[in-house]
């Protein structure tokens, strides 16, 4: 059965980093990349880590998403759009903007989010798995 995710910013980090993932989320990243489940990519978060690598906060780079998405058909960018931003303001417990635009994406897309963020994963607005 296909699914779909998307995910958070943390999450594409550790995956690229080969750090610590939990099981169920090392598996769903390994499903994706056998071309078993979608994954979506909010351009905020690409935005994110930009923004962290330039800090020399993070090792991965923006290339390193672009190449993941190249290597790996069933991984997508997905762009902020005005239903997206909708959607964002839509959940009030998620108060810093760029989780909420990550959160709203999901949200729109109505697919669960891939995160650790104890804030975004106690929102009563999304489902997310960890």
């Amino acid at each position: 059965m296909s699914h779909s995710y998307v995910t958070d910013t943390m999450a594409i980090i550790l995956r690229l980093e080969r750090r610590r993932l939990s099981q169920n989320v090392k598996k769903i990243f390994d499903e994706v990349e056998d071309s078993g489940l979608s994954l979506f990519i909010p351009v905020m978060v690409l935005a994110e880590v930009g923004y962290l690598a330039e800090r020399n906060k993070i090792d991965t780079s923006i290339q390193e998403i672009s190449d993941y998405c190249e290597k790996y058909p069933s991984v997508k960018y997905q762009p902020i759009t005005d239903k997206i931003i909708m959607k964002s303001f839509e959940i009030e417990d998620i108060p810093e903007l760029h989780d909420r635009i990550i959160a709203g994406t999901a949200l729109y897309k109505n697919l669960e989010l891939i995160t650790n963020d104890p804030v975004i994963r106690a929102s009563k607005h999304l489902s997310t798995v960890w």
